[in-house]
């Protein structure tokens, strides 16, 4: 049996370069496309964590600035702290007692609907 050696001609050459181009093309996108994505969650991550860093800063002054107030009011020097640690107390047994997961379930469910699909610049 001969083999034939005319395998390498230059339209396989061509063709293995191509293909050859097309796969490092298309890692290359797909690096793109994974650092894209991690871009995205780092930017919302860092983005949540400010948010909820400033909201607990605005909620313990906001309870600060209600327990002097109702301390003024009452003419206590604790009164007014122990009330609003009460109405905190008060909606930790709401949550525990009458909130299930599965409200945060349906909210987060309804809020992360496709986001997946929805940001995929890829879909027709």
């Amino acid at each position: 049996m001969a083999f034939n050696n005319d395998a390498k001609t230059p339209h396989n050459d061509s063709l293995f370069g191509n293909l050859k181009g097309y796969l490092d093309t298309r890692i290359d996108i797909l690096r793109l496309e994974a650092q894209e994505k991690a871009k995205t969650a780092f930017v919302g991550a860092a983005h949540g964590i400010t948010l909820a860093v400033i909201g607990l800063f605005f909620l313990i002054f906001v309870s600060v600035f209600a327990g002097l107030a109702l301390n003024s009011a009452l003419d206590s020097p604790f009164w007014g702290f122990g009330i609003v640690a009460g109405f905190y107390l008060l909606l930790l047994v709401i949550f525990l007692v009458g909130v299930d997961k599965k409200v945060f379930q349906g909210v987060a469910d309804k809020l992360l609907d496709n986001t997946i699909y929805k940001s995929d610049k890829r879909q027709a």
